[in-house]
């Protein structure tokens, strides 16, 4: 049986961990998906939409885990990955 992953109190204590633990020890099915974003954005640009669309984006957004502007360049990115 594999050992549950402790609470860390601060990034300090998790970065401790990690670097220290064996992880192949511990139960990672409770793991979250992140992607990390390396990128710069150098770019900004203003968009007008409805109200409704704009709520449900800001909904689904929370409802992942990512914030609005987020979810909506990575739709972007997913449209223009699909050509």
């Amino acid at each position: 049986m594999k050992k549950k992953i402790p609470i860390f109190k601060s990034d300090e204590e998790a970065e401790a961990f990690v670097a220290h633990e064996d992880l192949s020890n511990y139960d990672l099915s409770g793991g979250q998906f992140v992607q990390f974003e390396f990128k710069p954005k150098g770019k900004s640009i203003s968009i007008r939409l409805s109200e409704e669309l704009l709520l449900a984006v800001q909904k689904q957004a929370t409802r992942d885990g990512v914030p609005y502007q987020r979810f909506i360049r990575q739709a972007i990115e997913r449209a223009v990955a699909q050509k």
